[in-house]
């Protein structure tokens, strides 16, 4: 096939059909159309040649030239695409390293397998181009709601026509046991959109908490306008939901806006996700009080947090349990997901045994430890008493607010419970010697002895062990594992280490080593004294 007068005009007129068909711009493809030819062209003059067609955009006049460039002596490795700057002279005047020489040369008559290799180019190049156009109209929808219409089902997979491209509902993202015909309607999240070898693939989701979300948004004008806000969503697909609201308007309530007159709105969502039953619930920056509606419908008797554990203690009425625990634990498990604590539920009966357990191993404890009767032992731990430690070296004052208790008795109390502390300190000592623990370590400020038997026994026997642990191996910690949040006991735990007690010692411990740089830690604590400052002025 020549590239005559007579299809120069056809070039430029396949090349508008083809990006009209496939809603591309018409340059692409003639890019593409001039790349196949210089291909076509190198195969007839030779591979290692520069040559480069020009399509004119108006006249469809192919042009075929043929570049060579303008290199060092010692740089001259390509003999038809490169020349020296003594061998450019015969063709530029004054030449320079880098300089081009074009020539015109005549075009090809292209041959059967020349024109496919042509044609393979040209679909190649529009089918990049329809992909790119793909990816870019629908990156930035990443995050919203999207119709299509369903194509056809693979393994459970829905692929979904979305207009310009096809996306996929895969069977995870599904709620329940939907089920799909060709033709059918579906409104689904765009969850994902991502640049594959394959082309752009659009993942949909209709079991995100972020569709729910996006549902209300539709549904109610104030949270689109702003007023309000959705602050949590947790979700069971097909089953039921809570989500969390605050209104940034004290006139406007959120949960009744969400709800809608006779429960209109909140029912258009609930329709949309095949019959999901929605608890809405009220957003309090306080988290034991989001707790408590977070577990509705069930009332709540008592909410003790630990916020360093990320864990929360609910104590409900004995006819409360199952309502707080919900079917299958649906309802505890979705109140954790929504309010991001783990969550033990316990009856006031289950409570009061607890309490009254550790009353009676606390009792014990100073009964044994500290030679007093009951009586006397039950004082100490009702007045918020739990260990020696706190005995031994609590004011003097707080010992002689209990009934019955003078200085003289005040101070043998204290004299006895220092003399059991250093006693099993000194018992200590000698476990971790016999331990393997070395002086590097029994030495380090901050440790006691009974920590360092624990120490010991985990393997820690010298500075430089210790100073190779993680902060959350001494501390404990929370790890999520296929999302259940699993516990990570610390060597240090029993001993209430918090996390960042533990980070401080192992970095003075690195410090003491030579590990770490005093200078690099100043910056931090320059920027901590700063931001402390400016909450004083605050």
């Amino acid at each position: 096939m020549a590239i005559t007068s007579a299809n120069q005009l056809e070039l430029l007129q396949t090349a508008e059909a083809v990006a009209r068909e496939k809603m591309i711009d018409p340059g692409l493809v003639v890019e593409a159309m001039e790349e196949s030819l210089a291909r076509a062209a190198k195969s007839r003059y030779g591979a290692e040649m520069d040559i480069r067609v020009s399509i004119d955009r108006k006249t469809g006049k192919a042009t075929f030239t043929r570049v060579r460039t303008v290199v060092e002596d010692e740089e001259l490795e390509n003999y038809q695409a490169e020349m020296t700057v003594e061998q450019a002279k015969q063709y530029l005047d004054d030449p320079k390293v880098g300089d081009q020489f074009i020539e015109e040369i005549p075009p090809v008559d292209m041959g059967r397998i020349a024109a496919q290799s042509a044609k393979q180019v040209i679909l190649q190049k529009v089918r990049e181009a329809e992909r790119d156009r793909q990816y870019e109209e629908f990156k930035d929808r990443a995050g919203t709601i999207i119709n299509g219409v369903v194509k056809r089902e693979e393994y459970g997979n829905v692929i979904v026509d979305v207009g310009r491209g096809e996306a996929i509902l895969r069977r995870n993202d599904k709620i329940g046991r939907e089920s799909y015909r060709n033709g059918d309607r579906v409104r689904a999240y765009i969850k994902d959109v991502r640049r594959e070898a394959r082309g752009p693939q659009i993942f949909l989701s209709r079991t995100a908490p972020e569709f729910m979300a996006e549902l209300f948004k539709m549904e109610v004008p104030e949270i689109y306008d702003g007023i309000i806000e959705i602050k949590a969503v947790a979700r069971d697909p097909g089953s039921r939901a809570k989500i969390a609201v605050i209104s940034y308007d004290g006139s406007i309530d959120p949960v009744g806006a969400c709800v809608g007159m006779r429960g209109s709105r909140v029912q258009a969502v609930v329709n949309e996700l095949q019959g999901e039953k929605i608890d809405i619930i009220p957003w309090n920056e306080d988290q034991p009080t989001f707790l408590v509606n977070a577990l509705q419908p069930a009332e709540v008797s008592k909410v003790v947090l630990d916020e360093e554990a990320e864990r929360i203690e609910v104590v409900v009425p004995e006819d409360q349990l199952s309502l707080a625990i919900g079917r299958r634990g649906q309802n505890v498990r979705l109140a954790s997901q929504l309010t991001n604590l783990d969550i033990d539920i316990m009856t006031e009966a289950e409570d009061s045994e607890r309490r009254q357990k550790e009353f009676e191993e606390r009792t014990k404890l100073f009964m044994d430890n500290l030679d007093l009767d009951e009586f006397f032992a039950q004082l100490l731990v009702s007045e918020g008493f739990t260990n020696l430690e706190e005995v031994a070296y609590v004011e003097l004052d707080e010992l002689l607010v209990i009934d019955g208790v003078d200085e003289d008795t005040a101070n043998e109390l204290q004299a006895r419970a220092r003399d059991v502390l250093e006693a099993q300190a000194r018992e200590a000592m000698e476990k971790a010697r016999a331990l393997g623990a070395e002086d590097s370590l029994i030495e380090f400020e901050g440790l006691t002895p009974q920590m360092i038997v624990a120490l010991a026994e985990d393997g820690v026997k010298t500075l430089e062990d210790f100073a190779t642990c993680a902060d959350w191996e001494l501390a404990g910690g929370w790890t999520t594992v296929d999302g259940e949040r699993v516990k990570d006991d610390g060597i240090l735990e029993p001993f209430d280490v918090s996390l960042d007690e533990a980070q401080n010692m192992v970095m003075t411990a690195r410090v003491m080593l030579g590990w770490v740089d005093p200078a690099e830690l100043e910056p931090e604590a320059a920027d901590e004294a700063e931001g402390e400052e400016q909450e004083a002025e605050a």
